[in-house]
């Protein structure tokens, strides 16, 4: 076994990465000149602890930062405290930041300085403390060293608040053992060393950031913390990737769609991608082919997996040739994880899986369940809510989330059959689907120069009648939520 393999605690990554690379960037923020060496990321990390240990403040700590590379020092600081951090960010509307703050009830909320006003405007009449004051604060070793002996590696390391069905965030924590499973594996797949240079372009506040924040400390990698407004502009965004030298981006596939989709492909080239890994959305053919066509000897890896369980837990390096009808697979599981179906749903068990939803045991127990297919033990899997087959080759596919299948005129529908079918069609970007309880209506968005009369044609030849859209509506520009996901909501709001 591996000396990794054998870490408790997500900090020994930074520890032995500050002790051989102490000067060289680890994250470099959207501001110029804005970077935190791994030495300079462990000594104020260590403050952070230190103060917060001093003051007493353990259990669960909120940090409340905008994307730049001190808030990833202040959640490792939370660590060094024997506590587990908790992302907020001021892009959340009020009322879910103080849901969250009444479910959680940390200890404290760390804030920067740009991000102090707010702070003090939210629900909160504990202490608020400055990140820029308690980074400095007198390191104490033996006080660090006694948390770190007591420490076991299924302690909560964060927890992330997830949207809920019910509109009630959900908190998914995530142990120290869960994140480095997730990240072993991770870095394995994507051959991540101290020569990679990520393109960052997810908040903090979700779990997907740690593919870079913990895949960083691990390998002495650097992060580029992309400016967001970079997104909106896809021929400056490739600039950008080409400035920085960036090898390696793990995006979601909007980002990646609204580049090809724009045609900025075909005006700037990236010329240091070797390495585009995409998850949290099915990725259109049509548009990933733009890509390869464009980088063909980059490695193209499509990563699956829920926030239950970590991060990532399947994968798939796209080495053959697909057709312009052929889903991605989502592939195999990572090693030391088991993806089983059950009446078609994909189930998760191993290492990777969270420890539940924080103070909310029955939705715990309804989604962590024993696996009804081992009887003499006891075994957990996460439900993760979406529906899979596998295909003729015995790679993993992903069809859809369980609730966007519908029942329609007499006639069980997978909306995401009838979003294929739209993506394959000439000059469309990108197709959504939502359904209409009130009207009982199909009703199809899409963004592309595509003329709604041949997307209608279209959808008539590939499609039965009972699946074709009532709405057909061309939007300029696809709704995306904060993280650049699709945001179906906004979507259903149009109706």
């Amino acid at each position: 076994m591996s000396d990794n393999l054998m870490k408790i605690n997500i900090l020994e990554y930074l520890e032995e990465t500050a002790t051989r690379l102490p000067d060289k960037p680890a994250f470099i923020g959207p501001e110029e000149g804005r970077a935190l060496t791994f030495g300079r990321l462990l000594r104020m990390a260590r403050g952070v602890g230190s103060c917060l240990i001093g003051s007493q403040k353990t259990g669960p700590v909120a940090v409340f930062m905008d994307k730049e590379p001190e808030t990833a020092a202040a959640f490792f600081g939370v660590m060094y405290s024997g506590g587990f951090y908790v992302p907020l960010d001021a892009e959340m509307p009020m009322n879910r930041l103080t849901m969250i703050l009444e479910n959680l009830k940390p200890s404290a909320v760390i804030c920067g300085r740009k991000t102090a006003e707010p702070a003090r405007g939210l629900n909160y009449d504990g202490d608020i403390l400055l990140f820029e004051d308690i980074c400095e604060y007198n390191i104490d070793a033996r006080c660090l060293e006694d948390v770190r002996r007591r420490h076991i590696d299924v302690d909560p390391a964060y927890v992330v608040f997830t949207s809920g069905s019910t509109g009630t965030p959900k908190g998914v924590v995530a142990s120290h053992r869960s994140v480095i499973d997730y990240i072993e594996q991770l870095t394995r797949v994507l051959k991540t060393d101290e020569e990679t240079v990520f393109g960052s372009q997810t908040p903090l506040y979700v779990d997907a950031c740690l593919k870079e924040l913990i895949s960083v400390i691990k390998c002495g990698a650097s992060a580029y913390f992309i400016p967001k407004s970079l997104f909106m502009f896809p021929v400056r965004l490739l600039e950008y990737l080409n400035e920085k030298r960036i090898n390696t981006v793990c995006w979601v596939v909007s980002a990646l769609t609204m580049i090809s989709g724009l045609g900025a492909l075909e005006k700037r080239r990236p010329e240091h991608l070797t390495t585009v890994a995409f998850g949290s959305e099915v990725f259109p053919v049509k548009q990933f082919k733009m890509w390869r066509e464009a980088l063909p000897d980059a490695r193209f890896i499509n990563l699956y997996g829920p926030t239950e369980a970590t991060g990532m837990s399947c994968f798939y390096e796209v080495t053959r040739e697909l057709s312009d009808n052929e889903p991605i697979p989502i592939g195999e599981p990572f090693p030391n994880t088991r993806v089983i179906l059950i009446d078609g749903e994909i189930c998760i068990a191993g290492a990777g899986l969270s420890l539940g939803y924080y103070n909310d045991p029955e939705k715990t127990g309804r989604s962590f369940i024993a696996n009804p297919n081992i009887t003499g033990y006891r075994e957990i899997i996460y439900r993760t809510g979406d529906l899979g087959r596998y295909n003729e080759h015995g790679e993993l596919v992903y069809i859809s989330r369980k609730d966007y299948q519908i029942k329609h005129m007499g006639q069980r529908i997978e909306l995401a059959e009838i979003e294929a079918a739209a993506q394959a069609v000439p000059d469309v970007a990108q197709a959504a689907c939502v359904y209409d309880e009130r009207d009982s209506a199909i009703c199809l968005f899409y963004s592309g120069q595509a003329r709604k009369e041949a997307l209608i044609k279209a959808l008539k030849s590939a499609l039965p009648r009972y699946m074709l859209p009532a709405k057909i509506e061309r939007l300029e520009q696809m709704p995306l939520t904060p993280n650049m996901k699709l945001d179906r909501k906004a979507l259903l709001d149009r109706i």
